[in-house]
């Protein structure tokens, strides 16, 4: 919740694939208070209708955020861009209640920058007894074909990404068909706990590098009780960052109780590894994106949780020439992509959707 990514992109949405731009814009620090602010105050649905008028003034803020960034961008290409993917700032997610709340006006968009405008990629896939989430491994899917090729690493093929959640996806085999292909689900939480400890101990708003936590050591009676106290029961839904607290570290100093949180977290993300492969004993190397990656003491953690697991490696995605703060904001652009063309983006093995589904919204000259 700390700014946005954005990503040029250029596809056809399906196989051609090329990146022409990145650029992220960070947020106000007053913004981004406001952001968390009314994250912490929407615990349920019904706590959508309570503050319904503070999330339409702090919408319509992230969406002329977004479009003065999209502007930018634009005075720099200007008639090259056909089509804008605008995700906007999930506040609320529960798939149980048919309910996935992303701030960002779709329509106020198109209207301030005369673009055509794909927006609310995961209401269909809800609609469809989806999760709505995760929603990249189409996108995985395209750049597994890449990098198998370039890089001639065998198949089966895994992407994790670590955000708030951590998500990942397993492409088995290019000769089969798509949609039994790819296997994806959240697997754990990623950065939310760690960065809620941060933010409640210090000044800080993350513990760059992993070096906090480093500097701690470990409770090893609280991390293990944490440990056998809590279980994801299951990967065929979609995770929140409400799933998770951080009470269980209360009282430990700021260097300790991140070590400790971190560290659960690792767990957390190991056993949603071996989730995703419980079934496969071929060598699997993952490729890591996301802010998390860069937090060197999580992955060492999580390594050392699957240090069991012979047949699985992880990689950082950069040694394959992708960008991993970008993997996301190009995903959405690739959406954007094929739900303009009326294409899936997501599949019963991904979501959790009964058939594949066509997920976004076009706003176009309304």
């Amino acid at each position: 919740m700390d700014g946005v990514d954005t990503s040029l992109i250029r596809s056809d949405g399906y196989d051609e694939f090329a990146c022409i731009s990145d650029e992220y814009y960070a947020y106000s620090n007053n913004l981004q208070e406001e952001l968390i602010s009314i994250r912490n105050l929407i615990i349920n649905h019904e706590d959508l209708f309570k503050y319904s008028k503070e999330l339409n003034d702090l919408e319509r803020k992230i969406t002329l955020f977004h479009a003065d960034k999209v502007k930018q961008i634009l005075l720099k290409y200007k008639n090259e861009i056909n089509l804008i993917g605008f995700h906007g700032q999930t506040i609320f997610h529960n798939p149980l209640k048919k309910i996935t709340k992303q701030l960002g006006d779709g329509k106020l968009l198109y209207q301030l920058v005369k673009k055509n405008v794909i927006y609310d990629f995961r209401q269909n896939d809800i609609k469809n007894n989806g999760q709505g989430a995760p929603l990249t491994p189409i996108f995985h899917f395209n750049l597994s074909k890449n990098i198998n090729q370039k890089f001639k690493i065998e198949l089966p093929i895994g992407f994790i990404n670590i955000g708030g959640i951590t998500n990942g996806t397993k492409i088995i085999d290019h000769s089969i068909k798509l949609e039994n292909n790819i296997i994806a689900s959240d697997l754990g939480p990623g950065n939310c706990m760690i960065d809620e400890w941060i933010r409640k101990n210090s000044k800080k708003n993350f513990d760059k590098d992993g070096l906090i936590a480093r500097s701690g050591k470990i409770n090893q009676l609280i991390l293990n009780q944490t440990i056998e106290n809590f279980k994801i029961n299951s990967y065929e839904k979609s995770l929140d960052i409400k799933d998770f607290d951080i009470s269980f570290a209360k009282g430990l100093s700021l260097e300790d109780g991140c070590a400790t949180i971190t560290s659960f977290t690792a767990n957390l993300i190991a056993n949603g590894i071996k989730n995703l492969n419980y079934d496969n004993d071929k060598p699997i190397k993952y490729l890591i994106s996301g802010g998390g990656r860069k937090n060197t003491f999580l992955i060492e953690s999580i390594k050392d949780y699957l240090s069991n697991k012979k047949n699985i490696s992880l990689d950082l995605i950069e040694k394959y020439n992708l960008d991993g703060d970008y993997v996301e904001s190009q995903a959405f652009g690739y959406l954007a992509i094929r739900s303009f063309l009326n294409l899936p983006i997501s599949y019963p093995k991904t979501t959790g959707c009964v058939t594949p589904t066509v997920g976004g919204k076009l706003v176009k000259n309304f």
